[in-house]
């Protein structure tokens, strides 16, 4: 069942990682899709499982590339290290399966008349829809977010959103395949896609152009990036100096000179249960001004017993440092927060990265939970963020999202710069704002349309002082999310099989 093609749709995929974020060279694409493309039609009467042996090591060698960034979270313990590989290996043949059953789907399709140009993408767009969807999820390094490098484009996430950006930026990449079929229909459905690239960009430009950003009046964010170092975060001895460093850049003047109404610290902010410190809350509240609002990550069980669950959270406080809203994080990271198959992984020495004794329990969501002075807002914690359609209760739409995080696990990495990029998208999809603390960044601030009003250094510490933007009106895609991508998708395969003919 070997093929020769293997180790070169391997280095394929390898190379097509370089089309997301920081590097956002998403005109690779268009070099090594179409020699996927002509891989996988020379195996079109091939064994089936061919043809998904193809299509997982292109799978496999874009996710090793993509997600290598997790590799840096096994430095932080000396004892953790030869997990790497293991985890590293598993997580990108993992999400490779999905490739491989998209490959096979489309060179089914392709043999019922749909052509591959068109069948390949519709497949990859269902299958990385059920990547981020079946389980837990884990829908990172999306080929729609390959977006990110090209501008107008972007924008096109309002209306059909990360999903439809993938089908569109498969189908882009893949056009010279079509034009090359040798079929007159083909080739003009391929000139027509391709045509919706440059139509989609102007559009974009013009929506950007037509929609500048506003602000809310009377309400002023700060953003306390406290840059602590994932090894001395949770070290014994440390949570007083660490607490004192957040209370300073809380209590620092306001560098705009407007005061500020509400302060978010990131994930995780304090390495003790803040909650159920009497102490910790007094200090808390000689730090806060009158009528601040502080929202800050923290770890909080569900009552005072030692056998009680643990959530990762967000709480809300006043300035009396009493809780008014409390959101617990719902989509946990496999092997960070919790370990599938415990039963399984844990007598052969695998374990959690995130250590405590347990593992953490998923809230309820999502919500959308309302903020004192800002009204309604939807909650994310770190990786929740990757999640189209996932951060607010639809029937309830907020007019922010805030976002906290503690990419500090990763270091200097892609991987605080790919999560960021997806935020921008998730501002895009819903026409919202969003506010994002990071504990050593990247903290920032986003318009409704993806614009970064603001973005800190990575591995830098401060306080931000930033003026929150408006949201604007719902989008097509928040409005009708998925199902309508999936319409959309069906519409153009019977379009493809119909000019195959």
């Amino acid at each position: 069942m070997r093929s020769k093609k293997s180790p070169k749709l391997f280095v394929l995929g390898l190379l097509s990682a370089l089309a997301m974020p920081p590097v956002d060279a998403w005109w690779v694409l268009l070099f090594t899709i179409p020699l996927v493309l002509a891989g996988l039609e020379t195996e079109m009467q091939s064994h089936p499982l061919k043809v998904f042996l193809l299509g997982w090591c292109f799978g496999f060698g874009y996710f090793v590339a993509a997600l290598h960034w997790i590799a840096f979270a096994f430095f932080i313990n000396a004892g953790d290290i030869w997990m790497m590989p293991f985890a590293l290996g598993a997580l990108a043949g993992g999400m490779a399966l999905f490739w491989g059953a998209a490959a096979f789907l489309a060179v089914v399709l392709a043999r019922r008349r749909v052509p591959l140009f068109l069948s390949l993408p519709f497949s990859m767009a269902l299958f990385e829809w059920l990547r981020g969807n079946i389980l837990t999820g884990f829908p990172w390094a999306v080929f729609g977010q390959a977006a990110d490098g090209m501008a107008g484009v972007e924008q096109l996430a309002s209306v059909i959103g990360m999903t439809g950006l993938t089908a569109m930026i498969w189908a882009w990449a893949a056009t010279p395949h079509g034009l090359l079929s040798g079929k007159r229909n083909v080739q003009a459905g391929a000139v027509i896609i391709l045509a919706l690239l440059p139509l989609s960009y102007f559009w974009g430009q013009w929506r950007l152009s037509e929609n500048p950003t506003h602000y809310r009046s009377g309400i002023m964010l700060r953003l306390v990036q406290p840059n602590i170092s994932q090894s001395d975060k949770w070290r014994e001895g440390n949570a007083r100096k660490i607490f004192d460093q957040l209370k300073a850049l809380t209590s620092a003047p306001s560098s705009t000179g407007q005061t500020i109404t509400h302060i978010i610290w990131p994930e995780s902010a304090v390495p003790f249960l803040i909650e159920e410190s009497a102490d910790g809350k007094a200090e808390l509240k000689a730090a806060l001004k009158p009528n601040q609002i502080l929202m800050t990550g923290a770890v909080r069980r569900q009552s005072p017993r030692d056998d009680a669950d643990y959530f990762t959270s967000i709480l809300v406080f006043d300035d009396q440092a009493q809780v008014k809203a409390t959101y617990d994080k719902w989509h946990l990271v496999p092997g960070g927060e919790f370990l599938p198959m415990a039963w399984l992984l844990e007598p052969l020495g695998l374990r959690k990265v995130v250590n405590l004794p347990g593992s953490f329990k998923a809230g309820v969501g999502p919500s959308t939970m309302d903020v004192p002075g800002l009204g309604l807002v939807g909650m994310s914690v770190c990786y929740e963020a990757i999640f189209p359609g996932a951060l607010y209760n639809a029937q309830k739409r907020p007019g922010l999202l805030v976002n906290v995080t503690n990419d500090g696990w990763f270091g200097n990495s892609a991987g605080p710069y790919q999560h960021l990029a997806q935020l921008r998208l998730r501002a895009i999809e819903s026409g919202l704002p969003v506010a994002r603390a990071a504990n050593t960044g990247v903290s920032a601030i986003i318009d409704p349309l993806g614009r970064e009003v603001f973005k800190s250094q990575l591995d830098s510490m401060g306080a931000f002082d930033v003026v929150l933007p408006e949201p604007v009106g719902a989008t097509v895609y928040g409005r009708l999310g998925d199902y309508w991508v999936g319409f959309i998708m069906l519409l153009f395969l019977a379009v493809g099989k119909i000019l195959n003919k």
